[in-house]
């Protein structure tokens, strides 16, 4: 399913006209349904539709509020018919493009393991907009729903098939349609690496480890040095030896990769849309388990970068495998590097799934053009304070740090813990809350969201 650029008109069993009282549309429509529009703008309703004969044709109030028409964008896909092919936009062609963008992901669906899965799917494959939208935005927005897609499907898949190994192994196959290149190390190369973080929360696990690495370098970049994007990957989560309660928390621990998905989508985007920025993506993987010589409470850990670590809480183990890489990420001497991981249920209960919580030691003009990208894909951050005096709860009486706060902040604490090893300027993104849904929410559905794969992106695009 993609968007498309039409110059003519034809016949379309499913209309879509989206503007305002000045909007000027590239056809002639018929005096009738001209009027019924005109009437509908005057109305409350966002959206409307009416039959004529045996074509559809959907009214979609026009706004300067973008997240408004992609959710009109999410009503229209619950007006069309589940077996249409095709829908046809017509409109104010900034309107159009937000709300194509609604409509393309809500038709997202995971049906990979469901036997009548042919009988559910929708059969939709285009939509055409008939504007002169420029072929740059199309291509920009259908690369984006295709990684907002793949990391959905990546969130959403079981770990009896998404172990760490597969997982790399998903991440070569997106990045082979692209300009990206990647390099996979295996256990032997972690071994030799001495990252002690991954490999001590892989020690529960029949399944070895991964760290994939990907770097997106066009031929001209602005930035001087590279942007570094690192994702949590934790393919599955049972907290380890500090085992979660399952109902309501270890049974969607399948999503503990979310933040990894983000990054790898928001990199794919950045090549596919020949971004002018020199980005590289990390991602450690592995799944935590409490089985065969799983790491403990009361272990010390040597990172990476030859940090002592004092295990408190094996549930705290996104910290232990983002602390090796981000520590990795000096080795190719960012100007900014950014993490984003469903890291602490902190930060989902402190603004639910909303929002995710960000901080670093960033600059304030980073920071604020986050805030701005968040806003303007409604993939919304808000910034929390990040002084030193947090990192105090991290101390530990013999080992350089422990993984684990107190009871309170336990999101800024544990970004307080990371910011230790990373040498350059920093942002934390703690994507806990919005890249799962328990429940249904317009036109980022259900379970897996994507979130934070439009947000990066966003932020590169701008990124000066």
């Amino acid at each position: 399913m993609y968007l498309k650029k039409v110059k003519k008109f034809t016949n379309s069993k499913n209309l879509v006209l989206v503007g305002d009282k000045s909007t000027k549309f590239s056809i002639e429509i018929d005096e009738t349904i001209k009027k019924q529009f005109s009437t509908f703008l005057k109305g409350e309703k966002d959206i409307d539709y009416v039959k004529s004969f045996d074509q559809l044709i959907i009214f979609v109030k026009g706004s300067k509020d973008h997240e408004k028409l992609r959710v009109s964008g999410f009503n229209a896909r619950k007006i069309v018919d589940q077996k249409a092919k095709e829908i046809t936009v017509i409109g104010d062609k900034e309107m159009m493009l937000s709300f194509a963008e609604g409509f393309a992901l809500s038709n997202y669906q995971f049906l990979k393991y469901l036997k009548d899965a042919s009988k559910k799917k929708n059969a939709l494959e285009t939509i055409f907009l008939l504007s002169d939208v420029s072929d740059k935005s199309i291509l920009e927005y259908n690369t984006l729903i295709k990684s907002v897609f793949w990391a959905r499907d990546m969130v959403n898949e079981p770990v009896s098939y998404l172990n760490a190994t597969k997982f790399a192994e998903e991440i070569k196959n997106l990045a082979i349609t692209s300009d990206l290149s990647v390099e996979i190390y295996e256990k032997s190369k972690i071994e030799s690496l001495k990252m002690g973080g991954l490999l001590a929360v892989n020690k529960g696990s029949i399944d070895p480890p991964t760290f994939t690495v990907v770097e997106y370098k066009p031929k001209k970049f602005t930035n001087k040095k590279p942007i570094v994007l690192v994702g949590k990957g934790v393919v599955y989560d049972t907290g380890g030896l500090s085992l979660k309660p399952t109902p309501g928390s270890m049974d969607c621990m399948k999503s503990d990769m979310g933040g990894g998905a983000s990054v790898i989508g928001a990199i794919y985007a950045a090549a596919a849309n020949n971004l002018d920025k020199h980005v590289i993506a990390l991602v450690p993987a592995t799944d935590n388990r409490p089985g065969l010589n799983a790491y403990a409470p009361g272990d010390i850990v040597k990172m990476y970068d030859g940090t002592t670590v004092e295990v408190l809480n094996t549930d705290a183990e996104g910290r232990m495998i983002l602390a090796d890489a981000l520590a990795y990420s000096k080795k190719f001497n960012p100007e900014l590097v950014i993490d984003s991981a469903t890291l602490t249920g902190a930060a989902f209960r402190a603004i639910g799934t909303k929002a995710a919580c960000i901080m670093g030691n960033a600059t304030d003009k980073v920071f604020a053009q986050l805030i701005k990208s968040g806003e303007q894909t409604h993939e919304r951050v808000v910034q929390l304070p990040f002084w030193d005096d947090y990192m105090k709860e991290m101390k530990s009486d013999i080992a350089d740090l422990k993984n684990i706060g107190g009871s309170n902040a336990g999101m800024i604490t544990a970004g307080k813990f990371l910011e230790h090893f990373v040498k350059a300027p920093y942002v934390h993104i703690d994507i806990a809350g919005p890249a799962w849904l328990d429940a249904p929410e317009d036109y980022k559905g259900k379970a897996g969201t994507g979130y934070g794969v439009r947000l990066l992106y966003d932020f590169m695009k701008n990124y000066k």
